[in-house]
């Protein structure tokens, strides 16, 4: 073994080192290296490892530099923040395009970079483009990261691929992401990690009920709890690239990016392409130590909702289409009885609305439905004490509409070439006319009548779209951004849902201007759980729209008792989604008693740290929610299925303090499930048992046993 040290130690470096520089906060570091000849490279992203000091930066770049292996370059080459072939990187690159005929493959010089906080910037310059990349860590230890680019020569550069990508520890083995279909969204697909590019990408021109939403990378093994991961996620609303690259030559990297389609991009001299956020998380603590990272990062979002997240009742599935004032005040007033805050009108009360395959575009009130306009309606549901939304599906347009007969040069899409969907087009609103149209008529209705909340809806994938002679998904998307931008500023009171046929638009670009997702169109509880125990990977409970349902599911045909409907519902932004007119007065009374416990509730539901508990029964599905202090904690346990074993086994929790002592007791305004035990269990006989952290923690307390289609939802409370 020949050992080099000294002068020819520090040559053996790839490049010379100008600085090292880390971002730390909540545990995680981003150590980044800045090059004479090229972009940095991120030495390490994961574990916080303290603080690297100037003088030990070249020891730092030595001890992690790359060796030459065989069948390679001839010198050791860095994995830079954009990799390239011209940098020695042979899997996906992290920009592509083309410039004059020709690849762009640019050659970086005057590399500089600035370090503010949590804040790395870096800026570049090559012959055809510069680029402006900004490297954000926030105090919840996620990792924001955006590319621009600036056309800075004389010919149009046509911009292919801009994507974030950064180094995972060599330990990670498999890879976990979501995948599904409507009303079936966000389920788990998990393998083991291979050799190669691997690429998931989505064109369905929304988010899609079928998005990875992360990508992740971890060690053998990992769960809910254990494991070290690396995760990413594309804040953005359209075509997107999940990417790991595992080669022999480089540690693997993991990525994501928007999808561009040929000729979507294309920069003039002195234009930008600044590209969506991409969202890296690192933890040691298993998917719940991802989801407390995003959770703890969302919520302290200046925008993030502060007020109690109120119950909701959306008419959809109370009345569908069939609208019509009595019935509707009707509704309001049993609504208002049983506690809901916010009465939503759902879709069919505007021109021509009488089924899904006209109308849309003509977002005026159908004088022969509401021959008084709406103000009858808003005006009650106000005096009943409850707030008013409104649904809308501002970027879709009928064919049988007034809309698509007056500016057909308005579509999208080219009816010539493209089926419609649900009955239905896209409204290109890469175009300013169109923006400013679909503004004026949901402005003038919403300022009318001061709606306060917004449903707004996307019941189509976007495919095949044509703007201005080219492909115009990443503009008509920026348009829709912007139009959410702007009827907030005009009406700053309005919240907005983003819906996208149930939940085909769960992401965190949305998730800028929206205050809650509709997860899916699904009601069923059964099938919600995981539907939503999947989407709390990405987003707190006071986002994710959850309702109770109808008795029978209208997408599964399902039947299920109210208990475990407003069980499963009392876990979200929760709201009603049934004809409560039709509901006995046992009924009402159980929603009376639900609405109150979520009011008492919510405020510990939307703002605690949420575990998924194993408890070694794969027929459960048990969720916890601790209070910041670790004085309170709710819990629900939700049989899906009858269980290997003929006893229940303990419930025990995690999250609390060991220390201390705690009351566990069935909460008030839900039935404790009879269950499928011959006696019953002793401790919800009597009420309550009382018993340490440490107790609960590591030998728990016995379950009923459950049967399926029920839920036990327990209140755990220090007693001192």
């Amino acid at each position: 073994m020949t050992v080099v040290d000294g002068e020819e130690a520090r040559a053996a470096v790839p490049a010379a080192v100008m600085r090292v520089h880390a971002l730390r906060a909540a545990g995680v570091g981003v150590v980044v290296a800045t090059r004479v000849d090229g972009l940095p490279e991120v030495l390490h992203w994961g574990r916080d490892v303290g603080e690297v000091v100037p003088e030990d930066a070249d020891d730092l770049v030595l001890a992690v530099a790359r060796a030459v292996s065989p069948s390679a370059f001839d010198a050791p080459w860095p994995v830079t923040i954009l990799p390239t072939e011209q940098d020695g990187w042979e899997g996906r690159p992290g920009i592509a395009g083309q410039v004059g005929g020709r690849p762009l493959v640019p050659v970086w010089r005057d590399v500089v970079v600035h370090v503010e906080g949590q804040l790395l910037v870096v800026d570049a310059a090559s012959d055809e483009v510069a680029l402006h990349s900004e490297f954000a860590l926030d105090d919840a230890g996620v990792l924001r990261v955006r590319h621009a680019l600036t056309n800075s020569g004389t010919a149009d550069v046509e911009v292919q691929a801009l994507e974030a990508v950064l180094p995972v520890g060599e330990r990670a083995a498999e890879v976990l992401d979501l995948a599904g279909r409507w009303t079936r969204e966000r389920t788990p697909q998990r393998r083991a990690m291979t050799d190669g590019v691997h690429v998931r990408e989505s064109r369905r021109g929304r988010t899609g009920h079928d998005a990875p939403t992360l990508t992740v990378l971890g060690t053998p093994g990992f769960d809910d709890t254990t494991g070290e991961l690396w995760a990413v996620h594309p804040a953005w609303s359209a075509d997107s690239v999940h990417r790991y690259d595992q080669l022999a030559e480089a540690r693997p990297v993991l990525g994501a990016g928007e999808l561009l389609r040929a000729g979507e991009v294309v920069l003039r001299p002195g234009e930008t392409f600044t590209t969506p956020d991409t969202v890296f998380v690192w933890t040691d603590a298993g998917l719940d130590g991802v989801a407390a990272r995003l959770h703890d990062s969302l919520r302290a979002r200046p925008g993030h909702p502060r007020t109690p997240r109120p119950v909701v009742l959306n008419t959809w599935e109370a009345v569908y289409y069939r609208q019509e004032l009595e019935p509707l005040l009707a509704l309001a007033r049993v609504a208002a009885d049983v506690g809901v805050e916010r009465f939503v009108l759902d879709d069919g009360w505007f021109t021509g609305r009488r089924s899904d395959t006209t109308a849309l575009g003509d977002w005026t009130v159908d004088a022969d439905v509401w021959p008084q306009g709406l103000g009858p309606l808003v005006a009650g549901v106000r005096a009943l004490g409850m707030d008013f939304g409104l649904w809308f599906e501002p970027e879709m347009v009928s064919p049988v509409s007034e809309l698509a007969v007056d500016h057909p040069d308005w579509l999208l899409q080219d009816p010539g070439r493209t089926r419609t969907w649900r009955h239905q087009y896209v409204l290109d609103l890469a175009r300013a006319d169109v923006r400013e149209h679909v503004l004026d008529r949901m402005s003038a209705v919403i300022g009318a009548h001061h709606v306060d909340f917004v449903k707004w809806d996307q019941n189509r994938d976007v495919v095949q779209t044509v703007h201005a002679g080219r492909v115009g998904l990443d503009a008509h998307t920026r348009g829709a951004y912007a139009v959410m931008d702007e009827l907030r500023r005009r009406h700053p009171w309005l919240e907005i849902e983003a819906c996208a046929s149930g939940g085909a638009r769960v992401d965190l670009g949305v998730l800028e201007r929206a205050d809650r997702v509709w997860a899916s169109d699904s009601n069923d509880a059964m099938e919600r759980l995981p539907i939503q125990r999947w989407t709390e990977l990405l987003l707190p409970l006071e986002l994710i729209g959850s309702h109770v349902g109808p008795e029978v599911s209208h997408t599964t045909g399902r039947h299920l008792d109210l208990d475990f409907r407003m069980a499963v519902s009392l876990f979200g932004s929760a709201g009603i989604e049934t004809d409560v007119t039709r509901c006995s007065p046992a009924e009402l009374d159980r929603l009376r008693e639900w609405t109150a416990l979520y009011k008492r509730e919510r405020g510990l539901l939307h703002s605690g740290r949420l575990h998924h508990l194993e408890l070694g029964d794969p027929g459960l599905a048990t969720t916890a929610v601790v209070a910041r202090d670790r004085s309170r904690a709710l819990v629900r346990v939700a049989r899906t299925v009858t269980g290997p074993r003929s006893l229940a086994v303990p419930l025990r929790l995690r999250g609390l303090d060991r220390e201390r002592r705690y009351r566990v007791a069935p909460v008030t305004g839900l039935r404790v499930p009879k269950g499928v035990d011959v006696t019953r269990t002793p401790w919800i006989e009597r009420g309550s048992v009382e018993l340490s952290g440490a107790v609960l923690e590591d030998v728990g307390v016995r379950l009923p046993a459950l049967a399926p289609g029920t839920a036990l939802v327990l209140e755990v409370r220090a007693t001192g």
